[in-house]
This record gives structure tokens, C-alpha cells and sequence, in this order.
């Protein structure tokens, strides 16, 4: 099956890309739902929010492992999206300087929501995974023409150097400056609070615009970029192994308290940790190679699937779950994990037909202010 960038109507894209955004915003659902109404949810996904020695109940943590994935698969795929659609835009002759223009002023529309709407929502400035994705975006402006292996090189440098940054700037437990908590450190604060510090997130997305460039630029077919992807799926997940295991650099302060699965999987996401990172993009590679496979052989694909339609609105689904997720809080009190679970259905059940009707009207109305969505 060959590879069709053609993006002027939902079945031309590419499905498995679409299939795993929709996957991940199924569990980012299930997550934001978990924070709703689940009693026990664990978040202790950070030195400064874990307390040595508590033992987790095997259910809570692996609904809440399983949404790791999440956010560096989406910063990924955003980093991907923006070569594809680059190259998209070039071929269809529009100016270098309009197509940098549109990147920076996505990029800065989606960190106002994070530091404008949401940060009134929480009643404190609040610096949230869209702050990182759109601070990444308008840095990927200038980055891009850096070319491929010069961004590679950035990439491996911030992903695998970070840690080693944060040691000589910063302890846990001591006093962040600003400066340092909206580029590398969390903070947990009263006066505001920083979950996605920009620059640990930038490596993945200049990662997966890497891969967006090697992808439009190779004319191999689907199965063929699979087996590459499953290569270094595995990769990763080797590194990982190693790495934690050594139980040394890569941990982000985060060291194993045992040798059970439990402790193996709790790294550190904030901020992300090498081990964290190598993880849960080892997984996505995983995935995307076998949705690829699923995709080469599929005839024909479903355009108005569920994991489609939410993988082709996903910011628009990320707005629009915290509403339905809102409403829902006035009809159930918080409860057990399978009240969770099927709230987080219900949701995703009310999302379907909304999203399907964004869908239809980004795409009738193309160069509106709902493309930004």
C-alpha cells in the first residue's frame, strides 16, 4: 500500500497515525475521568510527589500507567504532523514565510489556552502539556531549518541530557526559579503550577518531526516503515531495560525500591525521565507498526470510526472532554475505579457524534479559525 500524503479529505490521510491519536485520546479520557471521580487515583509520577516505600494497589496504577503514553505520543505525532503538513503546504507553493507564520501563531493560540483558560479554570497560573506543545510548535519554527540530522542531534541531546542539566541546576526539594520550572523543573506550588516544563517535551517533538521528514521524504510502503518502527520499538524498550535496571542516570531521582513490575514501571513523567521517555516512545513505535500492519491490509477504511474521528479532533476532543467530564460531576460523586471506567464510556459515547460534526465543519471550512483546533 502506498504511502498518500494527500491531506484534502479524511479517508486520504494516513489511518494509522489518525488510529493512534484516537487511542490516546481515549486514554487521556480515561485519566482526566480517573481525576474526576476515582477516590484512590494514584499520582505520584514525580520524586516531588512520591513518597518512598507506599505500596500501590495493582488496579489504580495501571489504570493510571496506562495513560503514560499519552503526552509524549502526542507531542510526537504533533512534531510528525507539522513535516507532513510543511511538506504538504511547499507542495502546493505556498511561501516558507507563510507556512513559519501559521506554525507560530498555532503554536501560540495553544499555550494561551493553558496559560489564559485553563490557568483562570484552576485560579493560578498553570503551565499544562498544551503550554509545552505550543511553545515546542513556535520553537520548531526557527528548528526546522536546521535540517534533519542537525535536529536528530538536538533531539538525542535534550532527551538524554536533560537529567544531567537538571543535577547541576537543581535538587529535588529546593527552591525553583521561574525561569528554570518553564524550561526543565516541575513545580507544585500554591502561587502556580508547572507539570510540562517546554524544553524536556521540544526533544520529543523535534523527534517526531525527524520522523515525519524521513517518512514524506522515503517512498517505501506501510509495512516496510512497520518493520522499521517495530526495530526500534524494541530498541527503545532494550535501552530501557538497561538503563533502569542500572537504576542510576535516566532515573530522574526515581530509583527502584524492588524488583517488582509495579516498581520497574514507576518512572518519573515530571518531568520526564530518559527512562520514561525511551518507555513509553518505545511502546507508541510498537503500536504504530502494528496499526501500520493492520492498515496495509485493510481495503478500505471506515472514515467515521471512533478511533478516526477522535484521532482527526484531537485538541478539539481535548477542550471538549473537560466539559462533558464537568457536566458528568454534577450527576456522580467521586467512587470506586469501575464507576471510573464507565464514566469515562459514557464520555467518550456523548464525544463521538460532537466530534464527528467539528470534523465536517474543519473540513467544509478550511482556512477559518477552526483549523487551529
Amino acid at each position: 500500500m502506498t504511502i498518500s500524503f494527500d491531506n484534502s479529505n479524511s479517508t486520504q490521510r494516513i489511518a494509522a497515525i489518525d488510529w493512534l491519536r484516537g487511542i490516546v485520546m481515549i486514554l487521556m479520557a480515561l485519566d482526566h475521568a480517573s481525576w474526576y471521580f476515582n477516590t484512590n487515583r494514584i499520582f505520584a509520577d514525580s520524586i516531588l510527589l512520591y513518597e518512598p516505600g507506599v505500596q500501590f494497589a495493582s488496579d489504580q496504577f495501571f489504570t493510571r500507567w496506562i495513560t503514560h503514553i499519552c503526552a509524549p505520543t502526542f507531542i510526537f505525532l504533533a512534531g510528525a504532523s507539522i513535516a507532513i503538513s510543511n511538506f504538504q503546504q511547499r507542495q502546493q507553493g505556498i511561501n516558507e514565510a507563510v507556512i513559519e507564520r501559521e506554525l507560530l501563531l498555532r503554536g501560540a493560540f495553544i499555550t494561551l489556552i493553558d496559560l489564559c483558560l485553563f490557568s483562570l479554570v484552576s485560579g493560578k497560573p498553570i503551565f499544562q502539556v498544551l503550554y509545552a506543545i505550543g511553545i515546542s510548535m513556535m520553537l520548531m519554527a526557527p528548528l526546522q531549518r536546521l535540517g534533519i540530522r542537525m535536529a536528530l542531534l538536538l533531539s538525542l541531546l535534550i532527551i538524554f541530557g536533560s537529567e544531567l542539566l537538571l543535577m547541576i541546576l537543581w535538587q529535588p526539594g529546593s527552591e525553583i526559579p521561574f525561569w528554570l520550572a518553564i524550561t526543565f523543573a516541575p513545580v507544585f506550588g500554591e502561587a502556580y503550577t508547572v507539570l510540562y516544563p517546554a524544553l524536556p517535551w521540544l526533544g520529543i517533538m523535534l523527534l517526531g518531526w525527524v520522523f515525519g521528514q524521513w517518512f514524506i521524504a522515503t517512498p517505501f510502503d506501510l509495512r516496510t516503515v512497520a518493520r522499521l518502527l517495530m526495530t526500534i520499538g524494541w530498541f527503545m524498550l532494550t535501552l530501557f531495560v538497561i538503563i533502569r535496571g542500572l537504576d542510576g542516570y535516566g532515573n530522574m531521582f526515581m530509583h527502584l525500591e524492588g524488583n517488582t513490575l509495579i516498581q520497574w514501571l514507576h518512572v518519573s513523567k515530571y518531568p520526564p525521565s530518559l527512562t520514561y521517555t525511551l518507555l513509553e516512545l518505545g511502546l507508541m513505535a510498537i503500536i504504530l507498526a502494528l496499526l501500520m500492519r493492520l492498515e496495509s491490509m485493510k481495503r478500505t477504511i471506515n472514515p467515521n470510526g471512533p478511533l478516526l474521528v477522535f484521532g482527526q479532533t484531537a485538541l478539539f476532543f481535548y477542550l471538549t472532554h473537560f466539559c462533558v467530564l464537568t457536566v458528568l460531576k454534577l450527576l456522580f460523586e467521586r467512587g470506586s475505579l469501575e464507576q471510573t471506567y464507565a464514566i469515562t464510556l459514557a464520555a467518550l459515547i456523548i464525544l463521538y457524534p460532537v466530534c464527528r460534526v467539528y470534523r465536517s465543519l474543519k473540513y467544509r471550512y478550511r482556512q477559518s479559525l477552526l483549523r487551529f483546533l
